[in-house]
């Protein structure tokens, strides 16, 4: 008996920890539902700078947020499970990291340089997001809700192969990064009752350059990919989205008097399944109305040089192609022609597949800065319903190619 007690004790204390062998350090997890995040942040303290970190087959605990950033030269293969802990969330409302726009913040900041990290296929972060789906109830932009991942001032750096399930909000955000290449992610963040699955972004850039999203498939509730403040030089291509909102430039224009863009953005060859639209624009009015992250108003700045091109779409919900410059506070009406933020050569080409009704454009931009020269081109669409005409509903629109408004 004493043997047993002494190997059961010997057994745990082996849990949540890590092994470290030259430069590779492997993660094993307790296995009894015991917090490995301190387990984790040490392995990429041991082995961070030009090391390798493992993690094996099984389900790694996580309590606590994480924050791994300074990387440098470092491969980290996920062959296991992280399951984040939702059980508490008081802790994570008020210690998720934050990101400094909006409200919004973190459970796992991560980044560095020259990082590869690889999920080889079934690699999952699971965000145990259906608690939060019925905490939330529908609620936007909660303050503490965490994003599942925030890669945080990386470069040079590819992320493959890895699967994201039920995060708890946005999936993850790449911000203050550059040269990064997201290849064949799949994302799925879905609610299984009648709670909204709101703001499960499946990838969210934020003054960010030069990142290419490749072979995603998304499954989720809101923007499929979307590009926010500083974004540029952003390419997404060979991928597959289902049931959300399509891929969104924006929201921008939110804090008065200040000046961002987003601009050159192409997205190729991808297919659009059951999304409300393929790809859309959203600014703030140019009047203030509230406060972030659920208000604002009355920035600066532009859009453009922006496509969705050579794509194929089923069942659009609304529009294939839309642009409003009239966000603004939940509840407020009016001032949709007072931004003064400039939307410009913006293409939709190459498009065919069916919508569930006859709107193939609904384009409100501002009076003080009239839309210029949009384009929808070679583009097939099978109307639904009775229609046998498409419609283009447009607002303060100067220059158009291929359409007439």
């Amino acid at each position: 008996m004493l043997f047993f007690l002494l190997l059961t004790v010997a057994t745990v204390a082996l849990g949540g920890h890590v092994v470290k062998r030259d430069a590779t350090c492997t993660v094993h997890p307790s296995g009894n539902f015991t917090d490995d995040s301190p387990a984790i942040i040490e392995a990429f303290t041991l082995c961070g700078q030009g090391g390798n970190i493992e993690f094996i087959n099984e389900t790694y605990w996580i309590e606590k947020v994480m924050n791994t950033t300074g990387l440098n030269n470092v491969q980290i293969d996920l062959r296991g499970t992280l399951l984040w802990s939702a059980a508490n969330i008081s802790y994570w409302l008020e210690n998720s990291l934050p990101l400094g726009y909006q409200n919004q913040s973190s459970a796992w900041f991560f980044g560095g340089n020259n990082i590869t990290f690889d999920g080889h296929g079934f690699g999952t972060f699971d965000g145990n997001g259906q608690i939060w789906y019925d905490f939330t109830k529908g609620v936007s932009n909660l303050a503490g809700r965490p994003h599942a991942l925030t890669i945080w001032e990386t470069n040079n750096s590819t992320f493959k192969n890895i699967r994201f399930v039920q995060s708890q909000m946005w999936t993850m955000t790449l911000a203050y990064s550059s040269f990064v290449n997201m290849t064949d992610i799949f994302v799925s963040s879905t609610s299984n009752d009648s709670e909204p699955a709101r703001n499960t972004d499946g990838a969210d850039t934020l003054n960010s350059h030069h990142i290419n999203f490749k072979r995603w498939e998304v499954h989720n509730g809101d923007d499929s990919i979307a590009m926010k403040r500083n974004s540029s030089d952003i390419l997404i291509e060979d991928s597959v989205f289902y049931t959300g909102l399509g891929v969104a430039i924006g929201s921008i224009g939110q804090y008065p008097g200040e000046f961002e863009f987003v601009e050159r953005v192409l997205t190729r060859n991808c297919s659009f399944m059951g999304t409300r639209m393929v790809g859309y624009i959203k600014t703030w009015t140019g009047v203030e109305q509230g406060f972030p992250p659920n208000g604002g108003g009355g920035g600066l700045g532009y859009v453009r040089d922006i496509a969705w091109t050579n794509s194929t779409l089923s069942g659009i919900t609304q529009s294939p192609a839309e642009i409003t410059q009239c966000t603004t506070f939940s509840g407020a009406v009016g001032q949709c022609d007072t931004s003064t933020l400039q939307i410009s050569n913006i293409t939709w080409s190459e498009l065919s597949g069916s919508l569930l009704g006859s709107s193939i454009a609904s384009i409100q931009c501002s009076g003080a800065a009239p839309c210029q020269d949009l384009q929808i081109l070679d583009s097939n669409f099978i109307l639904g319903g009775n229609a046998t005409v498409g419609t283009y509903s447009c607002h303060a629109v100067a220059s158009t190619e291929g359409f007439t408004c």
